[in-house]
């Protein structure tokens, strides 16, 4: 509701820009801009130009980490363009959301995967201080947090493997030796009715 009556609060703003402007399209189209909300894939797309911006963004959510709903994730035009969300101080999310289109209001954050990240990996699971998600038993992770970022592999330790062999990929075809993946830190959520 809140986002309809913003809506029409903006439409009615861009006409008065319109009356008051002789009708100049390029700055209704300006403010029409600032309210819209994006699409998931749009923010994926640009989302490393996106960084430590606030955004909304929209989509359907297809689930919410078990371990307190702390993290949802919002899918776009297919399943391989899934977005993390994490409720930072909000705390946890309402499970409700899942199976809803949800617009959020948040901060894009990025997340570097290098050799170091890896090394501190494997070194929390040697000494067993590892933080255990999703399957429990394979110790593989949380399968929708794996698919956000591609991964295939079922345990820890062939995750790491996999990141190392995507790192040196990254670097032959671009120079960078790391991998980022992008999430937003949620100030504000509503479930669209």
């Amino acid at each position: 509701m809140k986002a309809k009556w913003m809506v029409a609060v903006t439409m009615f703003a861009a006409c008065l820009v319109m009356v008051s402007c002789g009708g100049k399209k390029q700055q209704v189209q300006q403010v029409e801009e600032v309210v819209a909300a994006m699409s998931i894939d749009d923010v994926m797309a640009k989302a490393a130009d996106l960084v430590e911006q606030e955004v909304t963004i929209e989509g359907v959510c297809t689930h919410t980490c078990s371990h307190g709903a702390k993290k949802m994730f919002l899918v776009g035009s297919d399943d391989s363009k899934t977005l993390r969300i994490e409720a930072g101080e909000l705390g946890a999310f309402d499970t409700k959301v899942v199976n809803n289109i949800v617009t959020v209001k948040g901060i894009i954050k990025e997340e570097r995967i290098d050799e170091a990240y890896l090394v501190d990996w494997e070194n929390r699971l040697k000494s067993g201080t590892e933080e255990k998600h999703g399957n429990e038993e394979g110790e593989g992770g949380c399968d929708t947090e794996k698919n956000a970022r591609g991964e295939t592999a079922n345990t820890a330790e062939g995750r790491i493997a996999d990141f190392r062999a995507k790192i040196a990929a990254e670097k032959e075809a671009t120079g960078k030796e790391y991998l980022s993946f992008y999430h937003v830190v949620a100030n504000s959520y509503e479930i669209n009715e």
